[in-house]
């Protein structure tokens, strides 16, 4: 045996070097950015440049480029192993390299619950947005849904420079008045996933901006959908939908696959060619969803969105959906608006009558035959078969235990609707899907495929405990169909992501709320209602929740601003929504947090719950621009060439380094760190007069919010003087510490006159340095 010590040896040492250069060799999708100013005059192209020797490896090997980005970056995408990566990033010309990433889709009454009134307001002023286009960056479009219907509009905008790309499923006639751009990105989803996995579990896909998944359908329905009448969800929520601007124009950019996420490298591609084509507004409805946010020089959107903002293009995003986490909101650059969910006054609910007498409520968009009068069986099966039984998993479920039964699952694990799929394989003929503790009492609707119903966390462990103690526990699910007028709404839904912004808690995210819980919009013909390829069930409407949901709100509300204020600034816009926000729901009680049932705090809503009724005439307004926003990353630490990744032009910081909060946001977050107890933080901001009367007065007050004990705000000047000459005016606000608290601290800026409240909120916190 001691003679084959060094054949073995031998075996390893050769084992281990072709590990190591098989890891050397695998390539990986990078996306390069470089400096334009650095190109020779010799080459015609930008892309003659990237495939020319400049960025060739070590050993002579020329990079083929997979996109070529020219607008909001300059720069390629490509496929390249771990040496060629080190060598470009030693180049002299390249600004960044970083690897291509996955990044997750945050998935009729609701116009209307936003203040919008046909013939009246901002829907009459703005003639319903008619000369805007929205850019829908997602999973594409269904064209032939009705929501996406041209008749009655007039010509496509002349400043329109778009086009429709054609392939399977997907001819240049889709396009229309309404859907005037249409195009699809799919060379970095190719070059991780191989050209033939467009989508992966032989489910459908499209090689084309067919939506496959009916995320961006509904997405794109719900910012700009045209005005379709008996709309509903097999009898849930029927009425007339419509888009919150409904004479909108839509542009799709498929950027985002089904089963398969979004690269990086395709989202920059789709904002690329977004901004080319000439859109006003960006819808994006993705975002990291991983807890880490990346700094903004490494992060697509932000770069993206950077150079959109400067171009006078309003793009709004999603929060996420890991509330009610704190810090996990997301995409959390400045010049984006990140958009958080609420509820609406529309629920769909069920009831829940016990064998003992008791009943629950809870929610369900269940449309099929229902279980009759008849008490049933009702079985857990965590309580016997550990934790895959709890969470109903596939092939979890013993059919002896579950045939004839209404079973009780866990959420968690799986979705929410495939649960029901395994009771009903199992035997089944009913589903109680019980909250757990991380989801606390938050409740959406789900087209499940038998009859089932979702209930919170204290419902679930009730229901649970009689199961526990009965000797016979049975039950029966009741559905009640759809209610309006619920009251309290809005309420910050359990699921959308909250503060405080864990990249640059200077400023507060999520900037507002909207609507984001049971929204319906246009679906698929591709995918059932639930998504699943088990659901072969086909509507031209869908329920869906998330701040996926939400985001397009502020999109089309964003439209509608453009249209009826076309010199107003991306910030301007955003001012204006978020200044006259709600902060109280319908019940006039503070919003409240889906997830406590308490009051919720700015770190929850941002500034409020978005109220178009108002946001048209704000009064004040809030601007930020270019220099602006240097001057705040130059305030956060980064060094010129960082921010030049950004900006895309070389700029210089100013000589003294500004305070991070003096950026000119429409929300206040002050932050001090442990050195700053017992002192004070004065920031400074100023507002443009925008209101009709040109010679006006605002008169400023504190409103004093939670756990505000302990910390002094003061505003000064108190009293802000408007004329002809003078439409923009400073203040400052002056935040003294007494000791740090635990709780949120947060109260209101307030500028008022006869007709207009400009409200901002301000919140105070302590971060201990790292």
């Amino acid at each position: 045996m001691a003679s084959s010590s060094p054949l073995l040896s031998l075996l390893t040492l050769i084992i281990l070097t072709l590990t190591v250069t098989l890891t050397l060799a695998e390539k990986k999708t990078y996306i390069i950015q470089v400096d334009p100013l650095s190109k020779p005059t010799i080459f015609p192209s930008p892309s003659h440049w990237y495939a020319s020797t400049t960025f060739s490896s070590d050993s002579g090997e020329t990079i083929s480029p997979l996109h070529v980005y020219d607008t909001v970056f300059h720069g390629f995408s490509a496929s390249l192993d771990a040496s060629q990566a080190s060598s470009l990033r030693l180049n002299p010309s390249v600004l960044a390299v970083y690897e291509d990433r996955v990044r997750q889709l945050h998935t009729t009454r609701s116009p209307q619950f936003l203040g919008l009134r046909t013939q009246l307001g901002l829907w009459s002023f703005s003639d319903y947005g008619s000369d805007v286009v929205v850019g829908v960056l997602d999973t594409g479009v269904w064209p032939e849904r009705r929501s996406f219907s041209d008749r009655n509009l007039p010509p496509v905008p002349a400043t329109w420079r778009g086009g429709c790309d054609t392939g399977p499923g997907f001819s240049s006639s889709a396009c229309n008045k309404k859907l005037v751009g249409a195009r699809f990105f799919s060379k970095g989803h190719s070059a991780k996933y191989g050209t033939d996995a467009v989508a992966g579990n032989s489910s459908v896909e499209f090689m084309s901006p067919r939506d496959a998944d009916g995320h961006g359908t509904h997405t794109a329905s719900t910012a700009a959908g045209s005005i379709s009448f008996k709309a509903s969800f097999s009898g849930y929520a029927s009425g007339v939908a419509k888009g919150v601007a409904p004479k909108a124009r839509i542009a799709a950019y498929k950027v985002c696959w089904k089963n398969s996420g979004c690269l990086d490298s395709d989202i920059l591609a789709g904002f690329d060619k977004a901004v080319s084509d000439g859109v006003n507004v960006i819808s994006l409805s993705i975002g990291g969803g991983d807890g880490v946010a990346s700094p903004y020089y490494l992060d697509p959107i932000a770069l993206g969105s950077y150079v959109a903002n400067s171009k006078g293009i309003f793009v709004a995003t999603s929060a996420g959906n890991d509330g009610p986490s704190l810090m996990s909101v997301t995409n959390l650059a400045p010049w984006l608006t990140t958009v958080g969910a609420g509820t609406i006054d529309r629920n769909f609910p069920a009831e829940i009558s016990l064998g003992d007498g008791r009943k629950f409520n809870g929610v369900s968009l269940y449309s099929g035959r229902d279980l009759g009068d008849k008490m049933l069986q009702i079985v857990y099966p965590g309580k016997t078969g550990g934790l895959s039984a709890s969470l109903c998993m596939e092939n979890s479920l013993d059919p002896k235990l579950v045939r004839g039964k209404i079973i009780i699952c866990d959420r968690g694990s799986s979705p929410r609707v495939a649960k029901g799929f395994v009771v009903k394989e199992a035997g089944g003929v009913g589903m109680i899907l019980a909250n757990g503790v991380s989801n606390g009492e938050g409740l959406v609707g789900d087209a499940h495929v038998l009859p089932a119903c979702a209930v919170g966390a204290n419902e679930g462990n009730l229901i649970k405990s009689y199961i526990t103690s009965s000797t016979n526990p049975t039950a029966i699910i009741r559905f009640k169909g759809t209610i309006v007028g619920v009251k309290p709404a809005p309420v910050v839904a359990s699921f959308s992501a909250r503060g405080p912004n864990g990249l640059s808690p200077e400023i507060l995210k999520p900037d507002l709320i909207a609507p984001g819980v049971n929204i319906l919009a246009a679906w698929t013909d591709a995918i059932g209602p639930t998504g699943l390829e088990t659901d072969v069930r086909k509507t031209e409407f869908n329920i869906l929740s998330g701040t996926s949901m939400a985001c397009p709100h502020v999109s089309g509300a964003a439209a509608l601003l453009k249209s009826a204020h076309p010199d107003w600034s991306p910030a301007m816009m955003r001012s204006a929504m978020m200044t006259t926000a709600n902060v109280v729901d319908n019940s006039r009680g503070q919003l409240k947090d889906e997830e406590t049932g308490h009051a919720a705090t700015p770190y929850d809503f941002g500034a409020g719950s978005l109220n178009l009724a108002k946001a048209m005439d704000p009064g004040l307004v809030y601007d930020v621009n270019d220099a602006d926003y240097v001057s705040y990353l130059c305030a956060i630490g980064y060094d010129v060439k960082t921010i030049q990744v950004i900006t895309r032009v070389r700029v210089n910081c100013p000589r003294k380094k500004q305070l991070a909060e003096n950026l000119n946001y429409p929300s206040i977050s002050v932050v001090f760190g442990s050195s700053g107890l017992n002192g004070s933080k004065t920031v400074v901001r100023s507002v443009t007069n925008v209101g009709k009367k040109e010679d006006v007065v605002y008169s400023g007050k504190v409103e004093m919010g939670s756990g505000i004990g302990g910390v002094g705000i003061s505003v000064r000047p108190s009293v802000l003087s408007f004329s002809k000459s003078v439409r923009k005016l400073s203040f400052s606000v002056t935040v003294t510490a007494k000791e740090p608290l635990s709780k949120v601290t947060y109260g209101y800026v307030v500028w008022s006159d006869e007709e207009h409240v400009v409200r901002s909120p301000i919140v105070v916190s302590w971060v201990e340095p790292m």
